[in-house]
C-alpha cells in the first residue's frame, strides 16, 4: 500500500472496477440518491475483501473519476493519520463492514429521500406491496440503534448487523440506507430498486387506503425468481455507461 493517498500510478490499479464505481457515482448524483458531499461507496478488491477502492473524501458524486478513487486496506491502524485520508465516518462505517463481513464486496450508503423517509418511520420494514419490494422480502434489517455519526464504534455496530449473508439492505433507523452485493452492478442495481420501493411504499402511505399485502408465499418466491433474473444488473450499468460514455463523461478518466 502506498504511503499517501495522493493520485499516482497505483490509481492505475483495479481499473475497470474503478470506472464501474465511478459510472455509478456519476448516475447517483443525476438521480439526487446523494447528499451534498457526505455518502460513500467502496467495493473490495482482494480475496478476504480488507483492501477496497472507496471515494476520496467530500468530493461530489458528480464530478468523481475512476482515477480520483481510494484505495484502503480495512486493517491498516494509520489510515486516517496519512495525507488525503478518506472521511472520517467513512473509514468508521466501510473499513468495519469491509473487515468484518467480507462477503460484503461492495458497500454502497446514501442519504436518499424515500428510504430516508422510510428510515424515520416507528416501523421502518418494507412490506412486499409490489414486484420491487418483494425483491427485499426478509433480505432486509433494520437498524433500531441509531448512535449518532458512524465513527468506528458505530460502524462496528452496524457491521453486526450484516452478518446473515442473505440480507442486503440495512435500513438505517433515522439516518438512511446502506446495500451491499457482489459486484458494483449487482449492489448499484439493488440500492436502484430499493429506492424505487421505497417511494411507491411512501407514495402509498400517503393515500391512506388500505395497502394491498403479497402473501409471505409470493414475495419469497418473486424474491427468488429476481435474485435468478439473468444479466439485468450487469446490464443495467452497461447501459448506463453507454448513455455516460455517449455524452462523452469523464467519469472513465
Amino acid at each position: 500500500m502506498p504511503t499517501s493517498f495522493a493520485p499516482t500510478h497505483a490509481n492505475l490499479a483495479h481499473w475497470n472496477e474503478r470506472v464501474d464505481l465511478a459510472a455509478t457515482f456519476r448516475w447517483t448524483a443525476r438521480l439526487n440518491m446523494h447528499e451534498a458531499v457526505a455518502n460513500h461507496f467502496s467495493l473490495a478488491v482482494n480475496d478476504d475483501g480488507t483492501q477496497f477502492l472507496m471515494n476520496p473524501n467530500q468530493m461530489h458524486f458528480s464530478r468523481i473519476k475512476a482515477s480520483d478513487m481510494l484505495l484502503l486496506d480495512a486493517n491498516d491502524p494509520d489510515t486516517m493519520n496519512r495525507p488525503g485520508a478518506p472521511d472520517v465516518t467513512a473509514w468508521g462505517l466501510h473499513g468495519s463492514i469491509h473487515r468484518l463481513c467480507p462477503h460484503a464486496r461492495c458497500v454502497m450508503h446514501v442519504h436518499s429521500i424515500h428510504s430516508t423517509v422510510l428510515a424515520s418511520l416507528a416501523d421502518s420494514t418494507l412490506p412486499p406491496i409490489d414486484q420491487n419490494s418483494a425483491t427485499f422480502f426478509r433480505r432486509h434489517v433494520v437498524d433500531e440503534e441509531y448512535g449518532g455519526l458512524a465513527f468506528e464504534s458505530e460502524g462496528k455496530r452496524c457491521a453486526g448487523l450484516l452478518s446473515d449473508p442473505k440480507v442486503k439492505v440495512m435500513i438505517m433507523g433515522n439516518h438512511g440506507v446502506l446495500v451491499i452485493g457482489d459486484t458494483v452492478a449487482d449492489t448499484f442495481n439493488r440500492l436502484y430498486y430499493f429506492e424505487r420501493a421505497a417511494e411507491t411504499y411512501i407514495r402509498a402511505l400517503q393515500t391512506g387506503q388500505k395497502l394491498r399485502i403479497i402473501s409471505d408465499e409470493i414475495a419469497e418466491k418473486t424474491a427468488q425468481e429476481l435474485e435468478e433474473y439473468p444479466d439485468q444488473s450487469e446490464r443495467h450499468l452497461a447501459e448506463l455507461k453507454a448513455i455516460l460514455d455517449s455524452e462523452k463523461d469523464t467519469y472513465a478518466n
